[in-house]
């Protein structure tokens, strides 16, 4: 599906989506880079890649800081000397809260990371594979950045933000060999979502109600659409935030 030697970074690759991600990724024969602002858990992810035959390393990075965003591209280049490939998935999901009772504090977190973290990854990834003249971003969104979720203004706010600049980055990079895509994934059975729903079986039956389908997705659905996205078989796809969503936004 990649060509020998392709690089592919993943953020927030700790755990869930993105641990997930890392996985595929190593599957289809890419060297992993593993990054995470826990440095425990991303190491442990990574060396637990590498225990299955992968060629994986962690870079620790908050992507909330830009210098430590800088510093871990800067850490790819010199260690690999391109970047083919990269997945944004880092990101929270704050305080639940009504708009109007909702903390600025936990709005700014959020943007922080998942909007403006986001943001200065795509910088440095855009610069790297223009030059390079190839290569594959995929933003993780939500469908909170394709329709409103009460309480969550903060997080909707900031998906819906990764939904628009993924397309203004798709339109400006368009000619250059490099493509650029969202995924928009329902409710995914991770820590996140426990975090949501405390594993409350009704909590957790309404959550499934959500979906068409009458579940949630997994991991693994996920983390597959992020390699196919990225991959040659998706060459002419940019542009896009594609909902992987058991049919949620299509009622």
């Amino acid at each position: 599906m990649f060509a020998k030697d392709t690089v592919a970074l993943v953020t927030g690759a700790a755990t869930g989506i993105g641990y997930a991600a890392a996985a595929a990724y190593s599957k289809a024969g890419c060297r992993v880079v593993v990054s995470d602002r826990d440095t425990e858990r991303g190491e442990a992810a990574a060396a637990e890649l590498r225990r299955t035959g992968a060629d994986a390393i962690f870079i620790a990075c908050d992507v909330s800081d830009p210098e430590q965003v800088r510093a871990m591209h800067g850490e790819i280049m010199e260690l690999f000397g391109r970047l083919d490939v990269a997945c944004n998935n880092a990101g929270i999901e704050g305080e639940q809260a009504p708009t109007a009772e909702s903390s600025l504090d936990n709005f700014d977190r959020v943007i922080s990371i998942n909007l403006r973290g986001l943001f200065v990854c795509m910088q440095e990834q855009l610069k790297i594979m223009q030059k390079q003249g190839s290569g594959a971003i995929v933003n993780l969104a939500s469908v909170a950045g394709l329709i409103g979720f009460a309480g969550l203004p903060a997080y909707c706010a900031s998906k819906g933000g990764v939904v628009q600049l993924t397309k203004t980055a798709a339109l400006e990079y368009a000619t250059s060999g490099v493509r650029v895509n969202a995924i928009c994934p329902g409710a995914i059975k991770t820590e996140m979502i426990d975090r949501i729903t405390h594993q409350d079986p009704e909590t957790e039956k309404a959550f499934d109600a959500l979906h068409p389908m009458n579940r949630m997705g997994t991991v693994q659905e996920v983390a597959d659409t992020i390699v196919w996205i990225t991959s040659p078989q998706a060459g002419f796809i940019t542009g896009q935030a594609l909902a992987v969503d058991g049919g949620m936004v299509a009622r």
